[in-house]
């Protein structure tokens, strides 16, 4: 039995502070993509693995679903240790990659030797679904590989504390460098969830990844052996990240909206659970204590994070205590749970308490997945017949925050966002230092929203939307977004996003955690280092293992 319990208002769930504190859940996208895979009983095969004793080759690698095959079509390269960069800006690589959509050809194979190493410089084509490029973890991949030449498993510490042997700086998809169009892709089962061509591809990396390096040992000696399967799936994928990402909650509302919208409905459903079985109560309990293991592994040498830590460690301690106390007799025991972690527990606490909830409940909230893909690619209709009056309450009621900010403060107004020149890549400056306003982009809806509010307090509260932006066509970016938040309620950040004290990492984090990304380590308050599929099973692992249970590592690892 269940009961109906409130959404969380947008006011309190789109606030950026946070946003910057949401986790992976089950309706992550590595997770969805998982679950899928097994499933569907998807195979897996690796065709090619040509690399010499440099580690500088071709590999094969490919997924084939009930209805077709993909090929990840790997580079490796032989780069010194002086150009290996995590910067968007790099020019070489340890590794570049390809997503091909159907087996690979030789001929398709020689074309994008000619064009995946050059990355950005190159072109890949419709045929392909996405481009990445990735470098070895200065601190752990000769460590490994010696390790394993000598005959012995690496240190486990070590791997704990750095998780994966390559990261990568940058996986595009949709129609970049001339891979296919999403809508082209979008109607495919297992495609329509958000961002599973780019999840597929980092999965396939990441079992590349785990080849290259026992191959690199056994060439160093006859006598290297392979990573034992428990330490090797405590290897991810790394990634760093930056502004490029950020704009990208702005820029597409109807997907956030429906990012957003699944999750609450998910914690809404589990909240209205009139009574836990003694067995959800130990599921619960469980992933409690392995997410206090996590974050142990959890380390960030960044101010603001280091504090976030501190505060979340704390917050286990008190959830533990708690959770103590949940009984399968108490009457809706989840919904009491938040209602408590909302008065006794710090934002991060709050929304990792959020994800832990989902655990015990996969058939009440997976199918939720379904809904999480929006069509971004028309623009919203503008309804000029709709009055003055009636636009100047659609925006009170979805700017509210808006018009209460002074937008003729310098701190309002301190930064602009703009595309760089030479990578075309989004980028955040200071307004009043850098020669940038007239490159500024529409990434700031909050502050047009009050203009546009202003404007129209001067117009006949009869007039039609029509006419006022005839005289204003300034408003009609905000106009026609105005439709999209007005019928999508989770599709905007309530806060303003050019204030001079506003954190892009808390934009890059929200967007990450539906990925899947753990272990948040920002490096300054615009780029931030995470790990994906940490601890996932590999593809010959999945038929007999839960698509889902390794997102929290064991309480007691073995050694």
């Amino acid at each position: 039995m269940s009961a109906t319990v409130e959404l969380r208002p947008p006011d309190v769930v789109m606030r950026l502070a946070r946003m910057g504190s949401f986790h992976q859940s089950r309706l992550s996208f590595m997770r969805i993509l998982l679950r899928r895979i097994k499933d569907e009983a998807w195979t897996f095969d690796r065709p090619r693995f040509d690399i010499d004793e440099d580690g500088v080759g071709i590999a094969l690698y490919t997924a084939t679903t009930p209805d077709r095959t993909y090929t990840l079509v790997a580079f490796a390269h032989d780069l010194p240790d002086d150009m290996r960069s995590d910067r968007v800006i790099a020019t070489a690589w340890d590794c570049t990659f390809a997503l091909h959509d159907g087996v690979a050809t030789e001929a398709d194979v020689e074309r994008l030797r000619a064009n995946v190493p050059l990355q950005e410089v190159g072109r890949i084509s419709g045929d392909e679904l996405t481009l990445s490029r990735a470098n070895r973890s200065v601190r752990l991949w000769s460590t490994v590989v010696d390790a394993l030449a000598a005959g012995r498993q690496p240190d486990v510490e070590a791997v704990e504390n750095v998780g994966y042997l390559m990261r990568t700086t940058a996986v595009y998809g949709s129609g970049k460098f001339g891979a296919a169009d999403r809508q082209s892709i979008a109607d495919r089962p297992e495609l329509i969830a958000p961002f599973q061509a780019e999840m597929l591809t980092v999965y396939l990396i990441r079992t590349f990844v785990m080849d290259l390096v026992e191959h690199m040992a056994a060439v160093a000696s006859p006598d290297a052996v392979r990573l034992d399967p428990e330490i090797r799936r405590r290897f991810g994928i790394g990634n760093s990240t930056g502004l490029g990402m950020a704009p990208f909650l702005v820029t597409h509302p109807r997907l956030i909206n429906n990012w957003i919208l699944a999750r609450e409905e998910a914690l809404a459903r589990v909240r209205g659970v009139e009574s836990a079985t003694a067995d959800e109560v130990d599921v619960f309990r469980g992933f409690v204590r392995r997410a206090r293991r996590s974050v142990e592994l959890w380390h960030s040498e960044h101010e603001m994070q280091k504090v976030k830590l501190v505060a979340l460690r704390q917050d286990l301690d008190a959830l533990d205590e708690y959770v103590a106390t949940i009984s399968s007799d108490d009457v809706m025991p989840w919904d009491a749970l938040m209602k408590w972690a909302e008065t006794a527990l710090s934002l991060e606490g709050q929304e990792l308490v959020v994800s832990l909830m989902l655990e015990p409940y996969g058939p009440l909230v997976d199918e939720l997945s379904e809904t999480m893909h929006a069509d971004e690619s028309s623009p919203a209709s503008i309804d000029g017949s709709t009055t003055v009056s009636m636009v100047r309450d659609q925006l009170a009621a979805n700017y509210g925050w808006a018009l209460e900010i002074d937008w003729n403060s310098a701190d309002a107004n301190a930064r602009a966002w703009y595309v760089s020149e030479e990578k075309l890549e989004p980028r955040l400056g200071e307004r009043e230092s850098e020669p940038i306003g007239e490159y500024e982009q529409p990434l700031q809806p909050g502050r047009d929203a009050a203009r546009m509010y202003a404007d129209l307090a001067t117009w006949d509260p009869a007039a039609t939307l029509a006419r006022f932006l005839r005289v204003h066509p300034e408003h009609r970016h905000m106009a026609r977004r105005l439709t999209v938040v007005h019928s999508s309620p989770y599709s905007e950040i309530r806060d303003n996003t050019i204030d001079a004290t506003m954190l892009p990492i808390d934009m890059l984090r929200a967007k990450l955690a539906f990925f899947g990304a753990t272990h948040f380590d920002p490096r300054s308050d615009r780029w931030v280092r995470i790990n994906m599929f940490r601890g996932a099973p590999f593809p010959d692992e999945l038929a007999t293992t839960d698509p889902d249970g390794w997102t929290y590592p064991l309480e007691n690892p073995a050694a």
